[in-house]
């Protein structure tokens, strides 16, 4: 695979969707041809997925189900989105991927990650992120993002501890990844943030391109 594949990754309220139009504007300034997509999402299919997943319901969501359904989303994702994009030398830039899922199934609905690592290894084929930018952001301020919003989907709406556990899960796998994963301070003002973005970006592509 000849491209370059990113995945923008924090918890809810981190900014992820103003990380990424200063991303594609990057990525077009420099003449990188791109896409975007997301998670769960990215196909049709998938999107279709991602509304039985994020839907609020009455009906309790068990954990196992909520897991298999985002990565039925992910496994169509991979094979009809993500990979042919890398084979033709793009880069892809994907709000969310696998990294949510060792956060908000593994840490957040406490499933063990051997779980997800037996899936990562059975059908995503290889097609992981070269490197990941994490928006982080306090729990309440983050929150505070999403009710000013005016639309709040079922993981939004999680208890306060969930989503403490899911802020402090990306940070021990950041540490944990240090090379991989760069932490972005999403609680500085929108230009500092995206200063601190291209800062990042710049450094990718001079690794992506030196290693093709």
């Amino acid at each position: 695979m000849s491209g370059y594949f990113i995945s923008i990754e924090g918890g809810e309220g981190a900014g992820k969707s103003t990380a990424l139009g200063c991303i594609k504007t990057w990525l077009t300034d420099q003449g990188i041809e791109f896409i975007v997509t997301r998670e769960p999402g990215g196909t049709p299919l998938a999107e279709e997925i991602r509304n039985l997943v994020l839907a609020p319901r009455d009906e309790p969501v068990d954990v196992y189900a909520e897991l298999l359904l985002v990565f039925a989303a992910r496994v169509q994702h991979v094979k009809q989105t993500i990979l042919p994009a890398l084979k033709a030398g793009k880069w892809v830039i994907s709000d969310r991927f696998v990294d949510s899922s060792y956060i908000y199934q593994g840490i957040g609905r406490n499933i063990d990650a051997k779980v997800i690592d037996d899936l990562v290894d059975r059908f995503l084929q290889g097609a992981l992120p070269d490197a990941t930018l994490l928006l982080d952001v306090p729990v309440s301020i983050g929150l505070q993002r999403v009710a000013s919003r005016g639309e709040m989907n079922r993981l939004d709406g999680e208890s306060i501890a969930f989503h403490e556990k899911v802020r402090s899960g990306f940070l021990a796998l950041a540490a944990k990844h240090s090379q991989r994963i760069h932490v972005i301070d999403a609680n500085q003002s929108l230009e500092s943030v995206e200063a601190d973005i291209c800062n990042v970006l710049s450094d990718l592509n001079t690794s992506a391109v030196g290693n093709p």
